[in-house]
């Protein structure tokens, strides 16, 4: 029979698990706990150097547990910190930080305390999502669509949620019952729909993941339209293995066929396939903070890598004399240069591919990373050790990746890291982001 043990749980994990310590010392990660509770809970399983467990019943309720203001569903699968007071989210985001820099980038304790900021909230801690992503199976003979919870992967039906605006709270139960009345009437398969809605410009902004073929084209965009208001409807077909899929095309079913957001004083216009930052609030603290760190001056030549649709070429470009951008997703390619094209900029050059590959050749004064959640490669961070640049903004979503990329900078030498400042674009989840600004030595 599996062991039932009694633990204090002491601090978040950069997951949904908490940490507490057994009678004799060992780490057990356990879920459904938060910090400050008294919990009895089931080892789950029991290795060498730690066990996992999960709360069985609650007997002391901690000072920063409080009730969920979401549903279980959400708890299941897009809040798993709900029931963690906010304030105590944001010391649990911090600490995160802290740990990545000391226990996998090899930083001294005392100063990677010193490195890392207090963590910045720079929105609402609900209603602060622009997107929602929505999964779809079948299930006997039956379509249906909702979240995946975040340990089992099950689909969950999701009738409201409170991390859209209020206003749009209701959207994900209309968008799935018309499409589950149409995919039950024709047989259609999604692999995954997405729902993009800007409190800003009013644009909402339906895109269905499909195979390429035949396709009730003008039915699906009645339908949709009748069960909600919506400025665009496109359909992105993929194909390709599940952790490979490439776009094979992007169709206008309805509406504009792109969704736009004003960020600061720019407009951004994005195709379904682009990634834009899911908190509009948050995207703006991040280029504060870049801005703030670099200190751009007119006569600089900048570099923005990993630049997605613009949103540091744009405030970069107003800010300094040049800026070399380089993105290699091709959606993201097109919709950076329709950005530069729409803010009438003219001291941008675009280039399409790799970071590595296409590393700009001339020198640059200032340079932004936003590289995806697995970091810089190697020979990017060799190449950026080569630039006579006085400063580079890191822009990270993930804090054990950045710590590693941090710890290779540092012993090259060139550049070290000055301030890392946490950024809660995620309420209610264990992510985080950083803004890291690394200077010359």
């Amino acid at each position: 029979m599996a062991e039932t043990i009694t633990l204090k749980i002491e601090r978040m994990t950069y997951g949904t698990d908490a940490i507490a310590h057994d009678a004799n010392g060992k780490t057990v990660f356990v879920y459904g706990a938060v910090p400050g509770d008294v919990v009895y809970a089931h080892i789950t399983s029991d290795n060498k150097t730690f066990s996992k467990a999960r709360v069985t019943k609650i007997l002391e309720i901690g000072p920063y547990h409080r009730e969920t203001a979401c549903s279980f569903v959400e708890l299941a699968s897009g809040c798993p910190w709900a029931q963690i007071t906010y304030d105590q989210q944001l010391v649990a985001k911090r600490a995160n930080v802290v740990d990545a820099l000391k226990r996998i980038g090899h930083f001294d304790p005392y100063h990677a305390e010193n490195l890392v900021d207090e963590c910045n909230s720079p929105s609402y801690e609900w209603e602060y999502r622009n997107k929602l992503e929505l999964g779809f199976t079948r299930k006997h003979g039956r379509a249906q669509l909702g979240v995946h919870a975040l340990n089992t992967n099950e689909l969950l039906k999701l009738d409201s949620t409170k991390l859209l605006p209020k206003q749009l709270a209701n959207l994900p139960k209309s968008i799935s019952g018309a499409l589950s009345y149409l995919s039950n009437s024709h047989n259609l398969l999604f692999t995954r729909v997405g729902i993009r809605a800007s409190k800003r410009t009013n644009d909402v902004e339906v895109a269905l993941w499909t195979e390429p073929g035949a396709f009730p084209r003008a039915q699906v965009a009645r339908v949709l339209n009748d069960a909600s208001k919506l400025t665009s409807i496109v359909r992105v077909m993929s194909k390709g293995p599940a952790k490979a899929r490439k776009i094979a095309g992007v169709e206008r079913l309805s509406g504009k066929g792109y969704w736009t957001e004003k960020i600061g004083n720019e407009t951004m216009y994005l195709s379904a396939p682009s990634f834009f930052q899911v908190n509009t609030k948050g995207a703006e603290r991040l280029i504060e903070l870049m801005m703030e760190g670099l200190k751009p001056q007119a006569h600089d030549i900048a570099m923005d890598l990993y630049s997605g649709a613009g949103t540091f070429t744009l405030p970069l470009a107003r800010a300094c004399s040049f800026v070399h951008a380089v993105e290699s997703y091709g959606p993201a390619v097109k919709d950076l240069r329709r950005n530069v094209e729409k803010a009438v900029l003219r001291n941008v050059a675009v280039a399409g591919g790799d970071a590595a590959r296409e590393f700009p050749h001339s020198e640059a004064d200032i340079i932004v990373v936003d590289p995806p959640r697995a970091g810089l490669a190697p020979e990017v961070i060799d190449l950026l050790c080569k630039q006579p640049a006085r400063a580079i903004a890191y822009i990270s979503c993930d804090p054990p990746t950045l710590a590693r990329d941090l710890a290779r900078f540092t012993a090259d030498g060139t550049f070290a890291p000055i301030r890392i400042t946490p950024v809660d674009l995620f309420p209610q989840t264990f992510h985080v982001e950083t803004v890291t600004i690394l200077s010359r030595t």
